[in-house]
């Protein structure tokens, strides 16, 4: 008689994916489309915020509840976008900078002191 794979209990439940996961992905992936119009940050937040949240359920869940990989994405994808959405703030910043000293000041007559 060959040797068979151990069988898992009748009562364990079956392993079913998490619909937050695939939240957390959904959002990051917004969040990193829309990072760069600086739309992109609070889907962003919410990503991770819903990623820390399903994390903590699947580790709870002990293996029953897959999707890690759709929250490590997720997660990465949230990150970029609030990246992108900083980096679009800072060069607007500068670039309001440099164009408000580019305009010339105040131009007094030559006999003003």
């Amino acid at each position: 008689m060959p040797a068979s794979a151990p069988t898992r209990h009748p009562m364990d439940p079956d392993p079913s994916g998490s619909t937050k996961a695939r939240a957390v992905y959904a959002l990051g992936l917004v969040g990193f489309l829309l990072g760069p119009l600086v739309g992109g940050v609070i889907p962003a937040t919410i990503a991770l915020l819903l990623a820390r949240q399903t994390h903590r359920q699947q580790y709870a869940a002990g293996g029953y509840l897959t999707g890690s990989a759709l929250v490590s994405r997720g997660r990465r994808l949230a990150w970029a976008g609030l990246i992108l959405a900083l980096t679009a703030l800072v060069v607007a910043v500068i670039a309001g900078l440099l164009h408000v000293a580019g305009t010339p000041g105040q131009d007094f007559d030559t006999n003003t002191d």
